[in-house]
């Protein structure tokens, strides 16, 4: 573990905690020190803080930064699914069941290793040794839209535009239940449940979590929606749907997991991603088709 200490001089004073030091360590990103924030790896004075912390004059700024991991991460030739590519990004549409970097249970056959072989040596280092290139994450059992950054630069400039909000996410979701209203907004803040840790949960001492609903289609028992996230919060559509009783079909972590439809984890899919392109600054609109997997229950719902 390599340790750092900081005491603030006048040109931090009043800057957010994680601004300050993405600012003073360009090995760091924002959503870096964030991180090790929410792990408690920074602290300040000695006490944990919150990301939007303000530093003062003389706050000692304590920094616990991960030794690299001996790890061998293997290149595997598992395909992919490439929808936008160039010199700085690629955005690839995950397919339902590949979980993105390796962790317990997932030494390899990740996201992370077919990038590696696809990519070669053209991948972002900010991530870390099992997170090269990974700008952002979406869970195993969702489809979908992922950025991938080739190299520091982009990596940087893609991280800051998600912090910032900058980054429209769309997803398309079945869930059950019927929704009467055809537009909702859920603001509603998340934390690490205090039951469960390796879940997440509605919480007053959360983070702040805002989701957008728009009915697309109605069926006997079941809503399929279109969800526009405004924040990226770990579980955040499944938490939120859950918590207003109207729960993905095939959660198996956040509802029973049923799914008459015999297809495996939540029909959740992100289908849509807007942004400026990190390097260049061209508007980005990049789209996925819904899974046919997806599709075919569609078409039984709307077959019945």
């Amino acid at each position: 573990m390599e340790k750092m200490e900081y005491e603030i001089t006048p040109e931090f004073v009043g800057l957010r905690i994680d601004k300050a030091i993405s600012d003073k360590d360009k090995m760091l990103s924002r959503v870096a020190v964030q991180r090790l924030i929410d792990e408690e790896k920074i602290l300040v004075n000695g006490k944990k803080i919150k990301s939007s912390y303000k530093l003062n004059l003389g706050d000692k700024v304590l920094i616990e930064k991960e030794e690299p991991k001996e790890i061998e991460l293997k290149a595997e030739n598992i395909p992919l699914d490439v929808v936008y590519e160039d010199s700085d990004i690629l955005v690839i549409n995950k397919q339902k069941g590949l979980v993105v970097h390796p962790g317990n249970g997932n030494p390899d056959g990740t996201l992370v290793n077919a990038i590696m072989a696809y990519c070669k040596d053209s991948l972002s280092g900010i991530g870390g040794e099992i997170r090269p290139g990974i700008v952002h994450r979406i869970d195993k059992d969702t489809s979908g839209l992922l950025i991938i950054a080739k190299n520091d630069n982009a990596h940087i400039h893609m991280s800051d535009q998600i912090k910032n909000h900058e980054v429209k996410k769309t997803y398309i979701a079945l869930v059950r239940g019927n929704l009467k209203e055809n537009q909702a907004t859920i603001d509603m803040p998340i934390a690490r449940s205090t039951k469960d840790r390796t879940k997440m949960a509605v919480s007053k001492d959360g983070k702040k979590a805002v989701t957008h609903l728009k009915v697309l289609e109605r069926f006997d028992g079941y809503t399929l929606l279109e969800v526009n996230i405004e924040t990226g919060r770990t579980h955040q559509i499944r938490v939120h749907l859950s918590q207003i009783g109207f729960p993905i079909v095939g959660d198996s972590v956040y509802s029973n997991g049923k799914n008459p439809f015999g297809v495996e984890g939540q029909m959740l899919h992100s289908m849509r991603l807007e942004f400026k392109h990190p390097v260049n600054g061209k508007d980005m609109k990049l789209e996925a088709k819904i899974p046919e997997y997806f599709e075919n229950v569609l078409k039984e719902l709307r077959g019945k």
